[in-house]
């Protein structure tokens, strides 16, 4: 017989989609009260509401990742389509769509740096884990 450790708390106990929502409106994933971020992108090293600690995160690259993802696959389907329904000059269209990819780019980018980091509190990955 061997002996196996049961885990007293279990992965589910930190809603994945609940976190990942308070995360992208920028809110502690635990309380949802406190900021995740203090300026653009500089996460907080703890909760001012609950005292969560948030500074193992790891968030590195993942949201530029995704952030670019994201408007790709919004923004080139839109370019073609306005190319082939309108076909305004290149400068005009390289004009409207460069401020329209940096504009959705600035806004969706903390906004997905706090989910991510939301994403790693209710997984227990990083500095989340408290048995760790």
């Amino acid at each position: 017989m061997t002996d196996q450790t049961i885990c007293a708390t279990p992965e589910t106990d930190r809603p994945v989609w609940n976190a990942l929502f308070r995360g992208y409106r920028g809110k502690c994933p635990s309380c949802g009260e406190g900021a995740v971020l203090h300026s653009y992108l500089k996460v907080n090293d703890s909760c001012s509401s609950c005292g969560l600690d948030m500074s193992g995160h790891r968030a590195d690259d993942g949201p530029a990742y995704l952030t670019i993802l994201i408007v790709g696959h919004l923004m080139a389907p839109l370019l073609l389509i306005v190319f082939e329904a309108f076909r305004p000059s290149p400068m005009v269209l390289f004009s409207i769509f460069a401020v329209g990819c940096l504009v959705l780019s600035l806004y969706l980018l903390p906004r997905l740096k706090g989910a991510v980091v939301a994403f790693q509190w209710a997984r227990r990955m990083h500095g989340f884990d408290e048995s760790a």
